[in-house]
């Protein structure tokens, strides 16, 4: 029994698990509302201060087709509301660091609407992104909410907000 429960551990440790949401469809028609007032209250700067999932000891969950999910912690996100802009820069000292701007919404479903804007791209034509849940949204934190697909059974993965000074 010690045996099995061994192996399991060790193979889970082999699987990346990757965003049940990555690349899904994001485009919104013109005429879907928007949720303006939690836009409204996310805007500003933020720190993520921390990524949770269970099994996170085991597993390696590679967030956002960028990088492991422990990379993100310290990065900073910057959302303009008014126009949907943004930038997240990941300065973990032990990643690569990364920058880039990004694209966000809230839509009216209440899901976090997350595009990332390669270079020399237009946002516009940035058709595939990440669906997250917002949760917890205060004056100085919020949560968003992932899905990962773990040996077939989905698992959140909670990535920690706070207000930047």
């Amino acid at each position: 029994m010690k045996k099995s429960i061994f192996i399991c551990m060790i193979a889970a440790m082999f699987f990346a698990c990757k965003s049940a949401s990555s690349t899904a469809s994001t485009e919104t028609p013109l005429s879907k509302k928007l949720d303006r007032p939690t836009q409204v209250a996310i805007k500003g700067n933020w720190v993520l201060t921390n990524v949770t999932y269970a099994g996170s000891d085991y597993i390696k969950v590679n967030s956002f087709d960028l990088a492991d999910s422990k990379c993100f912690i310290g990065s900073s996100w910057s959302f303009i509301s008014n126009n949907n802009k943004g930038t997240m820069t990941l300065n973990s000292p032990n990643c690569t660091a990364f920058s880039s701007p990004i694209a966000w919404s809230i839509n009216d479903q209440g899901l976090f609407v997350l595009k990332i804007v390669q270079e020399g791209t237009k946002r516009k034509n940035v058709r595939d992104g990440y669906l997250l849940k917002v949760a917890g949204l205060t004056e100085s934190s919020f949560q968003l909410i992932d899905n990962i697909n773990v040996g077939g059974q989905v698992k959140d993965v909670t990535y920690q907000f706070q207000r930047a000074n």
